[in-house]
């Protein structure tokens, strides 16, 4: 018969409460509070600016849907490829400030993102607070924190998961004096979906003409997946040598001179741009254009390159593969 133990083994011993907690939170842009005026009506006896987010007498915001009130992201949002994912880890001494039996130091905050091309996750480098100085492990007291910001560039769709494991060392104190610490850890996974913010199709063809390098046309739709508004800032073509791009967009005209105004995209908008890809001056066509070049019959035109901001100001970039046309 087995042999029924009166004491906990060790590992029962440790499975105790950490003296630690860990928050992990978004850092975003907040946006524009929305406001929806109330119609005149002398039967209610309301004032339309009783709904309004900025109800003053002087408010020349009065007759817009937009006001000039900030309002804070109440949940996680979207994450879209091609912009940073940031966010601020906590680790918070969750030990009361009244209790003298325990004691909490050298916390340290670690952080891995495994991606759908890397689901092993690979480390990630994480910047420090101001009040601690950007040290590796620091003793926060009874009720202050230890954070550590985190900044990902969101680079392929799918599933991704952060990974933060907190280690820190947990000391027994008796009759005024400390007792050897245990290190303790824990681990902690936050999974989030990175989506497509602009869809982008082409088309690239040659262009026909009696003589000469050839000459080629590509063209591009852009679609906005997303649910906020985002401009355009830049969209250009790095060429493959020999070849340059001529931009036939907003952009074609010199600066000052014509409409040069960036589009704006709406969710589900779509806009459409073109450049023309010539041979550059004094250069050689090559015979071959990459290592299928000569079985598949192509040529490799370049990578088209988007620039956008959101609508408060976050930057975004996307870059395709290699562009190709049938020779």
């Amino acid at each position: 018969m087995a042999h029924q133990r009166s004491q906990p083994s060790m590992g029962e011993s440790l499975k105790t409460p950490h003296s630690v907690s860990l928050k992990v939170l978004r850092l975003s842009r907040p946006s524009l509070a929305t406001q929806y005026p109330l119609p005149n009506s002398q039967d209610l006896g309301i004032s339309p600016k009783a709904s309004q987010a900025y109800p003053a007498q002087d408010n020349p915001y009065g007759q817009l849907v937009l006001s000039p009130v900030l309002n804070l992201p109440e949940a996680f949002g979207s994450a879209y490829v091609g912009e940073t994912f940031a966010c601020t880890l906590c680790a918070n001494n969750e030990l009361d400030a009244a209790d003298t039996t325990k004691a909490v130091s050298g916390v340290r905050i670690q952080g891995d993102m495994q991606t759908p091309s890397n689901p092993t996750g690979s480390p990630l480098e994480l910047s420090g607070s101001l009040q601690d100085g950007g040290e590796d492990t620091v003793s926060p007291a009874p009720g202050e924190s230890l954070q550590r910001i985190l900044r990902f560039e969101l680079k392929e769709e799918g599933n991704h998961v952060l990974a933060v494991t907190v280690t820190y060392t947990e000391t027994a104190i008796g009759e005024g004096k400390a007792a050897s610490g245990r290190v303790r850890t824990f681990r902690k996974l936050y999974q989030f979906v990175a989506q497509q913010l602009l869809s982008v199709r082409t088309k690239a063809g040659e262009v026909t003409q009696q003589g000469g390098p050839p000459k080629y046309l590509l063209e591009a739709q852009l679609e906005n997946m997303g649910e906020v508004a985002v401009c355009l800032e830049a969209v250009n073509v790095n060429a493959k040598h020999p070849l340059k791009a001529v931009s036939l967009n907003w952009d074609a005209h010199p600066q000052g001179i014509g409409q040069h105004s960036a589009p704006i995209l709406s969710p589900r908008d779509v806009v459409q741009v073109a450049f023309i890809l010539d041979q550059e001056s004094g250069s050689e066509q090559p015979d071959n254009d990459g290592p299928n070049s000569a079985t598949d019959n192509k040529r490799t035109l370049g990578q088209l390159a988007i620039q956008w901001r959101g609508a408060l100001g976050d930057r975004g970039s996307l870059s395709t593969g290699w562009l190709t046309c049938r020779r």
